[in-house]
């Protein structure tokens, strides 16, 4: 019995001192994909980014959007040429985690609370 309370304990002191990785500099910058579940059919997103201006390539259409970086993993999206209201809404992007080439992030309108998650691979 002791030692499965301190096998437990042991597994809860090291796994509260990890540290999920954070490299978001690397990821401000570059081409980039994403792909995602729309309508039940697998879609994929490229997009390419610097520090202010992102450029969305879906389904054969682009789109400009302004980027607005509040801290080093965090930033709001507005797209600069809005077709309707839902388009005029801004996104605030939180990066969670990276690895090598990839980071999750989570999304929501600037203001709700309903967030969505998502994984971003950086192709150049």
């Amino acid at each position: 019995m002791r030692q499965i309370v301190f096998s437990l304990l042991t597994v809860i002191v090291f796994s509260g001192c990890y540290k999920q990785e954070r490299n978001c500099i690397n990821f401000h910058t570059g081409t980039f994909e994403f792909e995602t579940f729309l309508n039940g059919e697998l879609v994929k997103t490229t997009f390419v980014r610097n520090d202010s201006i992102e450029i969305d390539y879906f389904q054969g259409k682009s789109d400009t959007s302004s980027v607005r970086w509040i801290n080093e993993c965090e930033y709001i999206v507005q797209k600069l040429h809005p077709t309707n209201m839902a388009e005029e809404k801004a996104i605030h992007m939180k990066i969670l985690t990276t690895n090598k080439d990839t980071y999750t992030f989570e999304y929501a309108l600037v203001g709700a609370s309903n967030k969505q998650r998502g994984t971003a691979k950086k192709i150049k």
